[in-house]
């Protein structure tokens, strides 16, 4: 019999599946970083740092208080790597079979391969290549830039675009990062184990193992959403979700007032039973990262969640709505507010520049003590414990000062 469920009973699933359902019950501990990104399957990266920058965000919003270290030293242990999957992305060491098929044949991937500057540069480029292999790993800052300061975000010098492009092309992984900076080595030292001839999957296994991870990652799915995680080509996915259904590894389900069928990963049966019962609760609050799985694909969060969003960052000052990096508030399955917050580490203080709820969302007692106690934990997190609310609900005010 296929389950109804209600949009609010549908959310909850996703949340579960997300890690995002309960707060944690215990104290973190490094293994949770891998045990994270895996439930996930992918950890976006993103570099901008007026809060924690993204990755380490995206953790905390699980995991609580952590060691943002314990996510670098995944990487330097070779139990991540990075590339591109949604974007840029850690991903867990042993789906670097999935996305192989891309560095061998990165010409569908845009911007991301620069065929015309390989074409240009090849010289340099393999020369490049080859220093590395004779003489170690290097970073984009240990060649200096000729001609003065760079301009903007994508005025590279030639080294760090050579290093993009073997990085597209797998040819170069990135073994570590030093101060978030990537640490650049030949993939056959970062994977030496590996072996295309032997470990290469087919490319419809490594699609449709993508597309598992997907919905195992958003425990709720239809098919419209399947293609945007791992940033697939757009097509009908309707007839794999069905054979997956149909070999166990998705539960069909209705949600009132859709139209099409969506699909429970399995490993939620026992939440998805709690669900149509209406039994299923949530307690957790946080404030999420612009590039948290939850809310990178703005239509999923608008049809789920009935949240409009984009990231302002890129957008002029003057045309921002809400402001330059804001953060998405969740509290008890719902998506309730929006904060533009900077943490001033020199000084200590955790400033939050504008907080707004959603239309409809009232400051109750009860969503103002679950957003304060929230975002003190956030802010003595970030090592800066001193938390200013500059515009918000006056009700939350109340609350911030005495919690």
């Amino acid at each position: 019999m296929t389950l109804h469920l209600s949009l609010a009973q549908a959310r909850l699933l996703h949340l579960a599946a997300q890690g995002l359902l309960q707060p944690a019950r215990r104290k973190a501990t490094s293994a949770d970083v891998l045990a994270a990104i895996r439930r996930m399957a992918l950890l976006q990266i993103d570099t901008i740092s007026v809060v924690a920058r993204s990755p380490y965000l995206v953790l905390f919003s699980r995991l609580g208080q952590y060691d943002p270290v314990w996510l670098d030293d995944c990487l330097a242990a070779g139990k991540l790597f990075e590339y591109w999957a949604h974007e840029a992305c850690f991903v867990p060491g042993e789906d670097y079979r999935l996305l192989r098929h891309r560095m061998l044949d990165p010409t569908q991937m845009g911007w991301k391969y620069p065929q015309r500057w390989l074409e240009q540069h090849q010289p340099a480029v393999d020369a490049l290549l080859q220093t590395i292999r004779t003489h170690g790993p290097v970073r984009s800052a240990d060649f200096k830039r000729s001609g003065g300061k760079g301009d903007g975000w994508w005025d590279w010098k030639p080294e760090k675009r050579h290093l993009e492009a073997l990085f597209t092309l797998g040819q170069l992984m990135v073994k570590e990062r030093r101060s978030f900076q990537r640490v650049y080595d030949v993939a056959e030292r970062v994977m030496p184990d590996w072996d295309d001839a032997r470990d290469l999957p087919s490319q419809d296994t490594a699609q449709r193992d993508m597309v598992r991870n997907s919905c195992r990652a958003l425990g709720v799915v239809k098919a419209g959403w399947v293609a945007d995680y791992y940033r697939l080509r757009r097509g009908k996915y309707d007839a794999l979700l069905h054979q997956l259904a149909d070999e166990g590894e998705l539960i069909p389900a209705r949600i009132e007032g859709w139209q099409h069928d969506v699909f429970v990963h399995h490993s939620l049966q026992a939440e998805l039973q709690q669900a149509a019962a209406g039994k299923l609760k949530s307690s957790h609050s946080a404030a999420l990262s612009p590039f948290d799985p939850v809310v990178w694909d703005r239509k999923r969060a608008s049809e789920l969640f009935g949240f409009d969003y984009r990231i302002e960052c890129y957008t002029p000052a003057a045309k921002r709505r809400f402001g330059y990096f804001v953060l998405p508030l969740l509290n008890r399955g719902r998506l309730v507010g929006r904060m533009d917050a900077k943490a001033h580490r020199q000084q200590g203080v955790f400033e939050i520049r504008n907080l707004y709820l959603e239309p409809g969302i009232r400051p109750t007692a009860q969503l103002c003590r679950d957003l304060a106690a929230m975002l003190h934990k956030l802010a003595a997190w970030h090592g800066t414990p001193q938390l200013v609310l500059q515009q918000g609900p006056g009700e939350l005010a109340a609350y911030l000062e005495t919690n």
